[in-house]
C-alpha cells in the first residue's frame, strides 16, 4: 500500500504515517513531494493522498486528517487513539475544536524535529516514530486511569 503527500513534514505528516503502520499495514510506503505535484503523482504511484486539499483522508471542518484515518478505518473506537486524534488536531490547528492541553506540547516537539537537520521527511517521521508511541502510551493510561480526554496531572 502506498501513501502520499505534502513535503516539509511537521504534525499531521508524520502522526498520519505512525497510524497507518502501526495499525493498518507496517509494510506501508510513504512519498512526500511539492502540494503541487501529490494528485499527479498519486496517479501515477497507485498511492492514497493525505493530508493535503481535496484529499478525502485531509482536514474537513475542524478535524485534521488523522481523524479523517482514524474514521475511514473504524480506527476511532480505540479510546486511546481517539484521545491521540484529540492531541494532534490540538497541536495541528488552532486547538479550537477540543482546547486538548497536551496539543501545544507535541506541536513544540514536531517544530524542534524540524530543525534537527535531519535529510528528508523519511528520516523525521523515523525519528519522531518514538515520539507518537510514547504518545499512544500515555494515551493508553490515560484511558485505564478515568482520563478519556487526557489533561495528565
Amino acid at each position: 500500500m502506498k501513501w502520499i503527500t505534502r513535503e516539509h513534514v511537521k504534525v499531521d505528516r508524520v502522526a498520519c504515517p505512525w497510524l497507518i503502520k502501526k495499525f493498518l499495514n507496517p509494510e506501508a510506503e510513504f512519498y512526500f513531494v511539492p502540494a503541487a505535484q501529490v494528485a499527479g503523482e498519486a496517479r501515477r504511484l497507485g498511492a492514497i493522498p493525505f493530508d493535503v486539499a481535496g484529499a478525502e483522508l485531509g482536514h474537513h471542518d475542524r478535524e485534521c486528517s488523522f481523524e479523517a484515518i482514524l474514521k475511514k478505518y473504524q480506527l476511532a473506537a480505540n479510546p486511546a487513539l481517539a484521545l491521540l486524534g484529540k492531541i494532534v488536531n490540538g497541536a495541528d490547528t488552532d486547538n479550537a475544536l477540543y482546547h486538548q492541553p497536551e496539543g501545544p506540547g507535541l506541536g513544540a516537539i514536531a517544530e524542534g524535529f524540524r530543525h534537527l537537520g535531519y535529510a528528508d521527511d523519511q528520516e523525521v517521521n523515523a525519528a519522531e516514530r518514538l515520539v507518537y508511541d510514547a504518545l499512544y502510551a500515555y494515551c493508553q493510561e490515560m484511558v485505564k486511569v478515568g482520563k478519556p480526554d487526557g489533561a495528565y496531572k
